[in-house]
């Protein structure tokens, strides 16, 4: 088994200023706009991070899924796990696993060089949890949901290096945790984690009077000072190893 986490999904009610803020606080640039989402009513941009995606997208149209969770979440939050599966079959696993688990697929796409699966966010209480393969088979290159390659020359790892963590919340974290290794097929640890192939995923209670969510990421900074003074500047500073932007909490940890 090996999943690679490729991309993290925030909703936000409005798209613009939560890209203003991340990007200027993070050091990090917009790699990727994606036309397609606008079929949900949504418009996104993608930001990159190190060899993988930050997303945020905001709905344009009433009546949306997105615009849906923002009022359950109770404002701006994460949305979406999505990873990369090494094979297509690897990644029919998990379908069948999550199927027999009686979790829904919210929506697929299969084509002859890639397969797009998310699973229900109710079902996996925390988020979607999204598992995408192409014929590539590249975790440190080629990604469909960012349009192939051309978001490499975006790069800049000169304040953040990595995303190495996710935080989902519940309350019954040691349930929830046990629910997403039954899926991925991996072993839930003591510590309440399921560790993937480049991130580890964390399970805590849910203790902020949002519900089930995914809650927060960790990443591996090379230039702390300065992403601290930006954060401050845009009221996103935390502690000096947290910042919340985006309804999302951001953990820092020096290379």
């Amino acid at each position: 088994m090996s999943i690679q986490l490729r991309q993290i999904a925030l909703v936000a009610e409005f798209l613009k200023p939560m890209i203003e803020d991340l990007s200027y606080t993070l050091g990090v640039n917009p790699c990727f706009i994606d036309d397609g989402v606008s079929t949900w009513g949504l418009e996104n941009t993608l930001l990159a991070i190190g060899h993988n995606f930050l997303e945020v997208v905001a709905p344009i149209e009433t009546n949306t899924a997105a615009g849906r969770y923002l009022e359950h979440r109770k404002g701006n939050g994460g949305y979406m796990v999505i990873c990369q599966a090494s094979s297509h079959a690897e990644q029919l696993e998990v379908k069948e696993r999550a199927l027999a688990c009686g979790v829904r697929i919210a929506w697929e796409r299969e084509t002859d060089t890639n397969h797009l699966l998310q699973l229900h966010p109710k079902d996996m209480i925390a988020s979607f949890l999204e598992v995408d393969w192409d014929q590539h088979n590249d975790f440190d290159g080629n990604w469909e949901p960012a349009g192939g390659l051309g978001w490499k020359e975006k790069v800049d790892q000169s304040s953040i290096v990595d995303m190495v963590g996710v935080e989902l919340q519940g309350p019954q974290p040691e349930a929830l945790a046990q629910h997403w290794a039954q899926i991925l097929d991996l072993p839930m640890r003591d510590d309440l984690t399921v560790v993937i192939n480049n991130a580890t995923l964390r399970f805590v209670e849910a203790t902020d009077g949002r519900g089930p969510g995914l809650s927060g990421i960790d990443l591996i900074v090379a230039e702390k000072p300065g992403i601290l003074k930006r954060a401050k500047e845009r009221r996103a500073y935390v502690s000096d190893t947290q910042l919340t932007i985006c309804g999302l909490h951001f953990y820092l940890a020096t290379v």
